[in-house]
């Protein structure tokens, strides 16, 4: 596992959840950037490594796919919901 070289961001709240659950349910990187082209979602592994890390916003159609393919709520990853 490679540690984060870069300091968290600010650009979103969504990324730590995203981590989170991705991490929670063992998936790797490359297997939830499978699952989002499949659902339509074309992010590359910096992208999705940006997003993690708050660096890089989050659209609104990528939050709804993160949702389905995490299998959380939108209010989850929005940190609305525990």
């Amino acid at each position: 596992m490679r540690i984060r070289e870069q300091e968290l961001g600010n650009r979103n709240i969504v990324g730590a959840r995203v981590e989170q659950r991705r991490k929670e349910i063992g998936m790797k990187q490359k297997d939830l950037l499978m699952q989002l082209q499949i659902n339509g979602i074309d992010l590359n592994a910096s992208g999705l490594s940006k997003l993690e890390g708050q660096i890089r916003s989050v659209l609104d159609y990528e939050l709804v796919a993160l949702a389905k393919v995490l299998n959380v709520s939108i209010e989850w990853l929005l940190g609305l919901e525990d």
